[in-house]
């Protein structure tokens, strides 16, 4: 069966990578050592391929069992590695799995959530937050839409890099 076609403000994986690579000024060696430190080895001709726009010669999308390893690796690259065994990647990632994740690898609490959306001009109740980070299957659970991720980056993007345009992200 082939995928559904994407719409035009579905946020892809690609984008995702490329996002967080500008909010942290991540360089080639750097994303190589995220992922790495994620559990896959990955080379600096396979980065440039997903950090490439769709129309552009060489574009690879980047699947979802692949941004799940580099998330791991921001996980462990900003708060240190666990006892135990390394957590296996998803093989299919939500969006809302990718906010946990962001949520893990920046130490944040509600509050800080919620003041990174308001950067973005996102405003959402405590209640409507925790409803994203619900098990699905709970009564309270509620999926996290494109919209509220894009805000979610954006929002970094104004956090961690002050005085940059959001637009230099999409690059």
């Amino acid at each position: 069966m082939g995928q559904a076609p994407r719409t035009e403000t579905e946020l892809t994986k690609n984008q995702i990578l490329r996002r967080i690579r500008y909010v942290f000024d991540f360089n080639d060696s750097m994303m190589i050592t995220l992922f790495r430190q994620g559990g896959a080895e990955v080379t600096r001709d396979q980065i440039s391929a997903w950090l490439k726009r769709e129309e552009q010669d060489g574009f690879r999308e980047c699947s979802d069992t692949e941004l799940a390893t580099f998330l791991n690796g921001l996980i462990v690259h900003r708060r240190g590695k666990r006892d135990g065994p390394r957590p296996q990647p998803e093989r299919v990632l939500t969006n809302n799995m990718i906010l946990v994740k962001l949520r893990i690898a920046l130490n944040l609490r509600a509050e800080g959530m919620l003041e990174i959306l308001q950067l973005a001009d996102r405003t959402l109740s405590k209640h409507e937050l925790s409803a994203l980070f619900r098990k699905p299957g709970h009564k309270h659970f509620r999926v996290c839409q494109d919209q509220i991720l894009r805000n979610f980056l954006r929002g970094m993007t104004l956090k961690f890099r002050p005085g940059s345009s959001d637009e230099a992200s999409e690059a």
